[in-house]
Parts: C-alpha cells; sequence; structure tokens
C-alpha cells in the first residue's frame, strides 16, 4: 500500500512540474520553414494554393472540402485529418503568386490554432517557399511536448517535404525560427 502512495505522489509531482514548465513556455510561437525547389513560383502556388487537393498529397490530411456556405462570404475548407480530428480552415489572404494566408478557424475551447503564413520567392531558376506559423496552443502540457518533444516545425516540415514529393522533388526543409 505504501508503494502504491509513493507512485500516487511521485506520478501526481510529475504532472504537476509538467503543467508548471508548461505555465513558464508562452502560449503563442512562431516556426517558419523553407524549402527551395527547382520550380517556378507560379507552380508552386497553384499546388499551395488548391487547398482543395492537399489531400491528395500530403498524409497528415485525409480529407478536404470547400463549406459552400460560409455565412461572412470566407473562402473556409474542412480539413479531416489523419488521427480523426477536422478543423476549419479559413483564407485570409491570398496574393499569387506569391503569398497566401491561412487561418484555423478554432472554437474558444480549442486545444490549439493560429496561422500559416506562405511566402513565395523566386530563387534563381526556381523558387523559395518559405512556411511560417503564428501558433498558439492552450493546454501547458502539450506545450511543454510541443517544445521539448514533438518541436514547433513537426507540422511545417512534413508539409513542405510532401509538396516537394508532389512537385517530384526531394524537399529539406531548413528552420528559418
Amino acid at each position: 500500500m505504501r508503494s502504491l502512495f509513493l507512485l500516487v505522489v511521485i506520478l501526481g509531482a510529475l504532472v504537476g512540474a509538467l503543467v508548471g514548465a508548461g505555465f513558464l513556455i508562452p502560449r503563442e510561437h512562431i516556426a517558419s520553414s523553407s524549402i527551395a525547389l527547382k520550380q517556378p513560383p507560379d507552380t508552386v502556388w497553384e499546388v499551395v494554393r488548391h487547398l482543395g487537393e492537399v489531400s491528395a498529397w500530403w498524409d497528415n490530411v485525409s480529407e478536404s472540402a470547400i463549406v459552400p456556405d460560409d455565412a461572412e462570404g470566407r473562402e473556409v475548407w474542412q480539413y479531416s485529418m489523419q488521427d480523426g480530428s477536422t478543423m476549419l480552415l479559413v483564407v485570409d489572404r491570398a496574393e499569387a503568386p506569391r503569398r497566401l494566408v491561412t487561418r484555423i478557424e478554432a472554437p474558444p475551447n480549442a486545444a490549439f490554432g493560429g496561422s500559416w503564413i506562405y511566402e513565395i520567392a523566386s530563387d534563381g531558376a526556381g523558387s523559395r517557399l518559405t512556411v511560417t506559423e503564428e501558433g498558439w496552443i492552450a493546454n501547458p502540457i502539450f506545450r511543454v511536448l510541443a517544445k521539448t518533444v514533438f518541436g514547433y516545425h513537426r507540422t511545417l516540415d512534413s508539409y513542405l517535404v510532401a509538396l516537394g514529393r508532389r512537385l517530384g522533388e526531394i524537399a529539406t526543409p531548413v528552420h528559418e525560427l
């Protein structure tokens, strides 16, 4: 019985330490990754901008569909993720062929949210795509895990590698921030 009590105390202390550490990590974060591509900016834009086709080449998204009746007249996409969750993605800005800004339409009790800023620039004969995440994580334990275990760049890098594959290239993400 004493061993069980000790185990509960140790686990409680560990959870308390994680929560405390999570409150020391800012809720908001910025992460940025980029890739060099042989494709010109117009070609990269065509793939990045077609949000309805992302499920065909990025494993994180199993299905994407436009929300046809957004009351505010915005372009909104519903993404079904591989983990079974869904999210609404709002297009805040689209400036072909150089800049796209999307934002997760997060409910008040959401675990995370934020925006992705896609910037495409000419780079010699090809282009450079930089994706910057301006995100937030509500749960302090998830903040610790994101910062120390998974990293803020994990999803960005997964997207960029998949995009490179879609364009017939091997993409190696470089972390900017």
